[in-house]
């Protein structure tokens, strides 16, 4: 099994990626090349972002992956946002999404924490947070 998988991280974005690609398909069509293609791309960066960096050699790599699967999860946060307000997010689905979107944040960014004292030190770890 590639070493991703077996990361917190990893699977709540994996998780997060699935359930907003399926909430992205309940909005407007007139919003489908739109907002939810955006949402899409925001949910698919992160998972691929932690995956592809988990891959490469040294942590600074690492980390510069990780920094943007961090910055596309605050992109989808803001789209669940914008879509919950306009209405086509139900009020269910934006507390069950935002709710994995925070786990998703907590473990992405602990993961980061353990990535960057690695990269300051100038050595790779292995994390399996």
């Amino acid at each position: 099994m590639p070493p991703y998988k077996n990361l917190k991280a990893w699977e709540h974005a994996q998780q997060l990626a699935i359930e907003c690609v399926k909430a992205a398909r309940r909005f407007p069509d007139y919003e489908q090349d739109g907002l939810a293609n955006q949402f899409r791309r925001a949910a698919y960066s992160i998972p691929t972002n932690i995956a592809e960096g988990s891959a490469k050699k040294g942590s600074r790599e690492y980390k510069r992956y990780l920094d943007i699967a961090a910055g596309s999860l605050a992109e989808l946060e803001t789209i669940l946002g914008i879509a919950k307000e306009l209405g086509y997010v139900a009020p269910a689905d934006f507390t069950r999404l935002d709710t994995l979107a925070t786990e998703t944040g907590k473990t992405l960014y602990g993961l980061l924490r353990k990535i960057g004292g690695a990269a300051t030190k100038g050595e790779r770890t292995e994390a399996s947070s």
